[in-house]
C-alpha cells in the first residue's frame, strides 16, 4: 500500500506528452460530447416542461369534466324544482291540506339543498331585461309597466355562485 492518506488529491505530475495541448482530433471529440451533453440536458428540459403542462392540463380537464357533470346535474334536478313549483302554485280542496304539506315540505328540502350548493333562483319579476339572465319568450304591450321591464315569469331561472345555471324565461312589455 502507498504512505500517501487516502483524501490527498493524486499527483498531478503528468509525462511530458500529457503536458501539450489535446491533439485536433480530441478537442473535436470533446466538442462533439459536449454539444450532444447540451442537445440531451435541452431535450431533458423540454421533455420535463411538457409533461408538466400534460399534467396540468389533464387536471383542469378532470376539474371541468367534474363541473360539467355537476351542471347537467342541477339542470335535471332543476326539471324536478319546477314540476314543484307547477304543483304548489294549484289551488287544492281542503281535504287535500295534509298532502300540500308534504309537497311544500319536499319543495323546501330541494330548495335547501340547492342553496347549500350555491344555487340561487333569480329575481326576475319587475326587473329591466338582461340577456345575460333573462331569455324573452313574449314581448307583450303593457301601458302598466315601463319598456323592456320583466311582467311575467314562465320558468324560474338559477344561477350558481356568480355563474348563470339556466336563464330564467319571461314575459317582456314593450310600448
Amino acid at each position: 500500500m502507498s504512505d500517501k492518506p487516502l483524501t490527498e488529491p493524486p499527483s498531478t505530475d503528468l509525462p511530458d506528452e500529457a503536458a501539450e495541448p489535446p491533439a485536433r482530433e480530441e478537442r473535436e471529440e470533446l466538442e462533439v460530447a459536449r454539444r450532444e451533453r447540451d442537445e440531451t440536458y435541452d431535450r431533458l428540459l423540454r421533455k420535463t416542461a411538457e409533461f408538466d403542462n400534460y399534467r396540468r392540463r389533464v387536471e383542469r380537464e378532470r376539474r371541468e369534466q367534474a363541473d360539467r357533470a355537476v351542471l347537467d346535474l342541477l339542470n335535471e334536478l332543476l326539471l324536478v324544482v319546477d314540476d314543484f313549483d307547477l304543483a304548489l302554485s294549484i289551488e287544492p280542496d281542503d281535504r287535500e291540506t295534509p298532502y300540500k304539506k308534504g309537497i311544500e315540505l319536499i319543495h323546501a328540502k330541494l330548495h335547501d339543498l340547492l342553496r347549500k350548493y350555491g344555487v340561487r333562483p333569480i329575481d326576475a319579476l319587475g326587473a329591466d331585461f338582461d340577456p345575460n339572465l333573462h331569455q324573452a319568450v313574449i314581448h307583450e304591450v303593457s301601458p302598466e309597466h315601463r319598456e323592456g321591464e320583466v311582467i311575467g315569469e314562465l320558468r324560474r331561472g338559477y344561477m350558481i355562485n356568480d355563474r348563470l345555471l339556466r336563464p330564467a324565461m319571461v314575459k317582456v312589455a314593450k310600448a
